[in-house]
């Protein structure tokens, strides 16, 4: 399958814990760090829940 870059460009503060978990699920710690994933439905869902806070590209 294809791969995906997960960075994470705004900051987790104030967001509803829910997002929080999202990113912890991810495997996003901090600002800009960035994950490999693999482009899989689960993994999309995940990121447009978080869209505002992440960027994707490809790897």
């Amino acid at each position: 399958m294809a791969k995906i870059k997960i960075t994470q460009i705004k900051s987790r503060i104030n967001c509803p814990a829910v997002q929080k978990r999202t990113l912890d699920a991810l495997g996003l710690k901090k600002m800009n760090h960035s994950v490999v994933k693999e482009d899989t439905p689960s993994v999309i869902g995940m990121v447009n829940k978080v869209r505002h806070l992440v960027q994707v590209t490809n790897a």
